[in-house]
């Protein structure tokens, strides 16, 4: 339950009498002789009550409510009046007071407005709360796309790291949107107004890696002219991403692991230490695990870095997400390109749905791109071996259906009538193959 409040008022007796009852009382409180020290100080949505004085130097009381209201309109402000200020008082409220008392008052009074306005707090916090909850899963889903189970799940488990500060693992293969999650987990927390920084460590010399990492002075070695602030220090306050990390050379790997315990770093050619304050996300292939016992990942940076892990599942392994994310490639290449978004036969989504992609959603965004420019040949039928009957049935099933969506751009009646089906049938295949009407719809709806 929210117990903070603020008390604002010139006079000392009358603040330190009120913070003695409030605190007596169980209420975290802070007390200020000026407005404008107040809002110098005030958090962003402050999770309790303003008790202000209406007569004050410098900054009153109404003047006040009005900056508060500007900065929160839904923070409770409760006004302390004078006998001749009653009337003003009442307009305040109009104006957006929660309540006024009149002096002198009794601390009885006061504590039953002040828990009146607090459980109001409560509940337009937790509303905000809701609602951003809300506005996230939603942009989030527009995201990482997909209905397969599995992405679902991943989804949930984004949502819930985004907001812990905890180094992340993600593991997934070649082409898998492991720098796409990355990014989400950033941008979804807490550290999403801060640097969000990529470093592919496959792809950085060795002899380079450290001047990369940790920056350097000028004149640090041959060749090292001017001072250059390394990734780690760029990204103070915010993420750092190090994708393919188990081919992060050891030497490096001992400092990096010494930067996660003190997080202090030093330039090289530097003896100053600087304090940062990040977050790593790594992206490797591999478990790092089994990379450690086999000698070439240090196993202590393993476990620093593995607090969390997410895997991302192959595009293989959720098949029936292949028609929603060809659709959305292919009209983003074609809006890009200035062409058509083409329209796929039957045949061609079988042939979509049949290969195995081994290089994942790049390699279908590559597929869908060539699809625009009309480069595009048919993908090799790639059945697998060893299904049951009952289980190639309901694979041809899914494909009839995904084809009728797709030639009818979504209309579900136009789809009963060529597939000969009852509403209530479709509905049912729909979904237990994982389709949505709006998977299939046209751009513009």
């Amino acid at each position: 339950m929210l117990n903070a409040v603020i008390v604002v008022d010139d006079e000392v007796s009358i603040r330190e009498a009120v913070q003695q009852w409030l605190t007596l009382s169980g209420f975290s409180v802070q007390v200020y002789g000026r407005a404008e020290d107040c809002l110098a100080e005030l958090p962003e949505h402050f999770p309790g009550v303003i008790l202000s004085d209406v007569r004050m130097p410098g900054m009153g009381g109404l003047e006040f409510l009005d900056r508060l209201q500007r900065l929160d309109p839904d923070l409770p402000v409760i006004l302390l009046t004078g006998h001749g200020d009653v009337p003003m008082a009442v307009d305040a409220i109009r104006d957006g007071a929660y309540d006024f008392l009149e002096k002198p008052f009794s601390p009885e009074i006061l504590l039953r407005i002040l828990r009146r306005a607090l459980d109001k707090r409560q509940l337009v916090l937790e509303n905000h709360r809701l609602h951003e909850q809300a506005d996230a899963k939603s942009r989030l889903d527009a995201t990482l796309l997909g209905t397969a189970p599995s992405l679902q799940v991943l989804r949930k488990q984004v949502l819930e790291l985004s907001q812990l500060p905890v180094n992340v693992v993600i593991r997934g293969e070649t082409g898998s949107g492991k720098e796409l999650v990355a990014r989400c987990l950033h941008d979804f927390g807490p550290r999403a107004g801060k640097p969000f920084v990529a470093l592919n460590c496959a792809a950085i010399p060795e002899q380079l890696f450290e001047a990369e990492l940790f920056g350097h002075e000028s004149g640090a070695f041959t060749g090292a002219q001017g001072k250059r602030i390394g990734k780690l220090e760029y990204a103070d306050g915010g993420t750092l991403f190090l994708d393919e990390i188990e081919s992060m050379p050891l030497a490096q790997q001992v400092k990096l692991l010494r930067v996660l315990q003190e997080q202090r770093l030093e330039r090289l050619g530097s003896n100053q230490s600087i304090p940062i304050d990040i977050r790593i996300i790594a992206a490797t292939k591999p478990d790092l695990l089994d990379e450690a016992r086999a000698g070439r990942f240090r196993e202590d940076l393993a476990y620093r870095l593995n607090v969390a892990e997410l895997r991302l599942p192959p595009l293989r392994e959720r098949r029936e997400d292949i028609p929603l994310l060809f659709s959305h490639f292919a009209r983003a290449a074609a809006e890009r390109l200035g062409r058509k978004a083409p329209v796929l036969s039957g045949a061609e989504l079988s042939h979509l749905l049949s290969h195995d992609w081994l290089g994942n959603v790049r390699e279908l965004a590559n597929a869908a791109e060539r699809q625009v420019l009309g480069l595009s040949q048919a993908q090799p039928l790639t059945i697998e071996s060893g299904q049951s009957l009952a289980a190639q049935q309901e694979a041809f099933e899914a494909h009839c259906l995904r084809a009728a969506l797709l030639r009818h751009k979504g209309d579900i009646k136009a789809v009963l009538t060529e597939l000969q089906l009852p509403r209530r049938t479709l509905n049912e295949k729909m979904q237990r193959h994982g389709l949505l009407r709006e998977m299939f719809l046209p751009s513009s709806e």
